[in-house]
């Protein structure tokens, strides 16, 4: 490639969020642009999509949020008419076996039925559970902590590098560029992104640039003279086998002590909320093991005491970009360089947000606006007058 070919587009990050953006941008009707995306990690060995636990739920507490995912439902239970020959993606063998949160004070459970009000406006059909209609659909828990449950019917966990790789070859088909390389600087002219300039050496003159770098989306911010409160936070996932309950059917469980659980096979799949959270280095990768016999299991056994039996079979360390602000995404063009657009943030909703983000993104740089669903609350706007946007349903 010529060190100075342009790009109507350059997508700096080739993840679920950039591989997104690069489709719709390819679909949108009105734009025959060139579109260049740049990935360091192409292998996707250390991205957030690639090591997340691939789930999608409609409980939130925001109805943006619920519109959200619940258009990415829609994407991933018809992925095959969405990414089809193009993307080689018959299914994403979603597993609807629901999410199930469960509240253990007076305030959680009203939070809850507060949260389940927006849902149902908006279309989610979660369900409100006294503990012993818990107990009744979910033998293998103790409740008798429980004050409230929810239960959202029809959400669960998906293929998720297949959502990536289907929406990264349906985008390839149409035209998309992808690169095994990394944005290191930025050129500015008139209040413009103006070119990227790579690792590589090469340089790309555009007339959009859009950051979906993930943990990285602060430092591409910087490069432009930005600024935006998206940094790496660690969370160590743990595959762990059970032989004394049955995993099939079982829901995603939310507990309100602190962790979540859900089936992976014949095993399971766990994590927590450290206590102590502080920002991670970009490229610290090292598990904390110690949480699962800490903090995982014992609460885990207290809820159902068929965990009494347990073997910790692997475990990984994957990253969040958390926006400390509020832990909502950020999306859109930033107001002092017009030509620069945010995909960020998102704080461990990503890839079951990544369906409507990416047609955000295209609608905005093809049309001056959103026009499938209106995400200026998630705009960078709330960011720069420290307006928090508040997101109650984070996990």
């Amino acid at each position: 490639m010529a060190g100075q070919e342009r790009f109507d587009i350059v997508i700096a990050g080739g993840g679920v969020m950039g591989a997104s953006a690069a489709y719709w941008l390819t679909r949108t009707p009105g734009f025959a642009g060139r579109v260049a995306v740049i990935e360091r990690d192409p292998g996707h060995a250390r991205s957030s999509t690639a090591l997340s636990v691939a789930s999608i739920r409609l409980q939130f507490s925001n109805a943006v949020n619920v519109q959200i995912s619940r258009f990415g439902m829609e994407f991933i239970e018809n992925a095959h008419d969405y990414i089809g020959l193009e993307g080689d993606i018959q299914s994403l063998d979603l597993q609807a076996n629901g999410y199930l949160f469960l509240a253990g004070t007076a305030e959680q459970a009203a939070t809850m039925r507060e949260n389940r009000a927006v849902q149902v406006r908006h279309g989610a059909r979660t369900e409100l559970l006294q503990p012993s209609e818990v107990s009744a659909r979910f033998p293998f828990l103790d409740c008798h902590d429980v004050m409230l449950g929810a239960f959202g019917p029809g959400e669960g966990w998906f293929d998720n590098m297949g959502l990536l790789n289907g929406l990264r070859r349906a985008a390839q088909a149409r035209g998309a560029i992808f690169l095994a390389d990394e944005v290191i600087g930025l050129d500015r002219a008139d209040g413009r992104v103006s070119a990227a300039r790579l690792a590589s050496g090469a340089r790309l003159p555009c007339g959009w640039l859009v950051n979906a770098a993930g943990t990285r989306a602060r430092s591409l911010a910087r490069m432009a003279g930005l600024d935006i409160p998206v940094e790496p936070r660690k969370r160590t996932v743990f595959l762990i086998d059970a032989p004394n309950v049955q995993a099939r059917s079982a829901p995603l469980l939310v507990d309100h002590t602190g962790f979540y659980l859900r089936p992976e096979g014949k095993h399971w799949l766990c994590a927590t909320v450290p206590e102590h959270d502080p920002p991670v280095d970009v490229d610290d990768f090292e598990p904390r093991h110690e949480e699962f016999e800490a903090s995982i299991w014992p609460r885990l056994f207290a809820r159902a005491p068929g965990f009494d039996a347990v073997k910790v079979l692997r475990f990984w360390a994957g990253h969040y970009a958390f926006n400390r602000l509020d832990a909502n995404a950020i999306v859109g063009p930033h107001p002092d360089v017009a030509n620069f657009i945010f995909c960020n943030g998102f704080s461990g909703h990503g890839l079951q947000q990544a369906p409507a983000m990416g047609r955000a993104v295209a609608e905005w740089i093809v049309t001056g606006g959103y026009r499938s669903l209106d995400l200026s609350p998630l705009g960078v706007e709330r960011v720069i007058e420290g307006r928090p946007f508040l997101e109650k349903a984070v996990v």
